[in-house]
C-alpha cells in the first residue's frame, strides 16, 4: 500500500489547498560549513559539523530522507515561520539548499515524512512565544509531495477548525496520526486521517481521554502531545497521552479502543500535555521508554520530571520498571546541579522516527535531549538499570534569537535525530543545527 500511495504522489501535478511559496536559497552554491562554535562539552561524543541555517537559529523538529546517495534534512523553526531543507550528505559540511516560507503568526515547528509524502503541522503559537494575538494564524496540517526532495509540492491542507496540530506521525501507508486541537474538546486529541488520496485527506477516527470532551464529567487535565507510535502491523498505537502512557487497539481505525494505561502523574510533573510527552517502544522487546517534558525554568514550581522504562509484556497492565538517572554537570563548572544553570532542565525528545528507513533503528541506546543538559545518551541493555554512557552539551548562546528561555540565556537542546550512518542531529532554541558523532572514548579535552 505504501508503494501505491508513493506512485499516486508521483503522478500528482499542481499542489492543492493553501498555497505557500517555495524560495530557493542557492541550491547550486558551493560554500563551506559554518565554523563549529567553541565552548561545547562532551563525553563519548564529538561535534563534526554545524550550520546556523542562514541565520535561522531555533531549529526544532527534524526528518531525514536519502535520495540517490544524497541526504536531505528537513527542519521546522521556533522563531521563523517555515521549513528549512539542508543537504547533509557531507555531515561535516551541511548546506542549506532551500527555505519554504510558512504562514505568519503560526507555529510551523513539527514534521514527519515517509516515502514521498511529508506532513508539516501548523498551530496557534503559545502566548509569549512570538505570537501576535491581534493577527490571524493558520492551523491544521499540510501534505507535500517530496519525490523531488528539494522542491516539495503542496498536495493538500487539512484543517482542525480549532487550534491546529502539534507533533503528528506518518509511518507510511494509508493513515496519518495527528495531535489535534479539535472544536468541542479540551486539549489535543488523537485524530486518524485517511490519506489514501493525499490530495483529499479525510478523518477516519478519533480517540480522547475521558473528560476531554466538552460536557463530559471533568477529570484530571489531559492532552495528547504526540507522536503516536504505530506497530509494524498497524494494529496498535503507543501514545504519551498525559496523564498516562496509553496503548490503543487501532485495528478498526474508525473506533480506537483502550488496551491499557499507566498513570504517571501524580507523582511526576502534573497532568497536561507535558506530563507524558512521548513514548518510545523498543523493537523486539516488551518495553517502552516514557518521558515527560520539563516545563518550569530552574526546576521551580513543577514536581519532578520522569524518563522511565515501562514493562508492556501485559499490554493491559503496563508496569513501571525503572527511572533513568539524572544527568550531572561536567566537573569544573560554577554549578553542581543543572537546575542551577537556568532555563529548563529535564527530558524532552527522543530519536522518534524509527519507521523511516534512513533513521537509526532503535536498540539499546536511547538518545534524549535534556534542554540545558544538552543531549544525553542512555544504555538500556539492562532495563532495570539504565545508565548514562555519553553526552553532548552545546555552549552557552552568545546572542538571543527567540524569547525563550525567559529567565536566562542558556542552551536549550530541543530535538534529536540519528541517521542510519550514525550522524546525530541536534537542534536548540537559540543555536542552529549541530551534527555529532559517537566516540568509543571521550574526546580529548572534553570541554572545548
Amino acid at each position: 500500500m505504501r508503494s501505491t500511495i508513493a506512485e499516486r504522489v508521483r503522478r500528482i501535478g499542481v499542489a492543492a489547498g493553501l498555497v505557500i511559496g517555495v524560495v530557493a536559497l542557492g541550491a547550486e552554491r558551493d560554500v563551506r560549513a559554518d565554523q563549529i562554535p567553541a565552548g561545547w562539552a562532551a563525553d563519548h561524543m564529538k561535534p563534526i559539523g554545524y550550520s546556523d541555517l542562514d541565520g535561522r537559529g531555533g531549529a526544532f523538529k527534524m526528518a531525514i530522507k536519502e535520495v540517490n546517495g544524497h541526504w536531505y534534512l528537513y527542519m521546522g523553526h521556533l522563531w521563523h515561520r517555515g521549513w528549512t531543507i539542508a543537504d547533509v550528505t557531507d555531515p561535516a559540511n551541511p548546506k542549506v539548499v532551500k527555505f519554504i516560507p510558512g504562514p505568519e503568526n503560526t507555529f510551523t515547528i513539527q514534521m514527519d515524512l515517509h516515502d514521498n509524502i511529508m506532513m508539516t503541522a501548523m498551530q496557534r503559537i503559545i502566548p509569549g512565544w512570538g505570537d501576535d494575538p491581534k493577527k490571524p494564524a493558520e492551523e491544521g496540517v499540510l501534505f507535500w509531495d517530496i519525490s523531488d526532495p528539494v522542491n516539495p509540492k503542496q498536495l493538500s491542507h487539512w484543517k482542525t477548525e480549532g487550534t491546529g496540530t502539534h507533533r503528528n506521525s506518518y509511518p507510511g501507508g494509508n493513515y496519518a496520526y495527528l495531535s489535534a486541537g479539535m472544536p468541542g474538546y479540551k486539549g489535543q486529541i488523537l485524530v486518524i486521517l485517511d490519506i489514501s488520496d493525499p490530495r483529499n485527506p479525510k478523518e477516519a477516527g478519533r480517540w480522547w481521554y475521558p473528560g476531554q470532551k466538552v460536557g463530559e464529567e471533568p477529570q484530571r487535565a489531559a492532552g495528547f502531545h504526540g507522536p503516536a507510535v504505530i506497530s509494524e502491523d498497524g494494529n496498535t498505537a503507543y501514545l504519551g497521552y498525559a496523564p498516562a502512557v496509553v496503548i490503543l487497539d487501532i485495528k478498526d481505525k474508525t473506533k480506537p479502543k483502550l488496551v491499557g494505561k499507566l498513570d504517571m502523574s501524580p507523582p511526576f510533573i502534573m497532568a497536561g500535555v507535558q506530563a507524558v510527552h512521548s513514548v518510545l517502544p523498543i523493537p523486539g522487546k516488551p518495553l517502552l521508554v516514557s518521558n515527560s517534558e520539563a516545563s518550569a525554568e530552574s526546576c521551580e514550581a513543577d514536581p519532578l520530571n520522569h524518563a522511565a522504562m515501562i514493562d508492556i509484556k501485559d499490554q493491559t497492565k503496563p508496569r513501571l520498571m525503572s527511572i533513568f538517572p539524572l544527568p550531572v554537570p561536567p566537573k569544573g563548572l560554577p554549578y553542581t546541579d543543572f537546575c542551577d544553570k537556568g532555563g529548563r532542565f529535564g527530558p524532552h525528545n527522543t530519536n522518534q522516527h524509527s519507521h523511516s528507513p534512513d533513521v537509526e533503528k532503535q536498540g539499546d541506546l536511547v538518545y534524549m535531549t535534556y534542554f540545558n543538559a544538552g543531549l544525553q545518551l542512555f544504555d538500556i541493555k539492562d532495563p532495570r538499570m539504565p545508565e548514562i554512557v555519553g553526552y553532548f552539551i552545546p555552549p552557552q548562546p552568545t546572542k538571543r534569537v527567540g524569547p525563550m528561555p525567559a529567565s536566562k540565556l542558556v542552551t536549550q537542546a530541543e530535538d534529536v535525530l540519528v541517521d542510519r550512518r550514525g550522524n546525530i542531529y541536534i537542534t536548540d532554541k537559540q543555536w542552529g543545527l549541530w551534527i555529532v558523532r559517537r566516540e568509543t572514548a571521550a574526546p580529548t579535552g572534553g570541554k572545548k
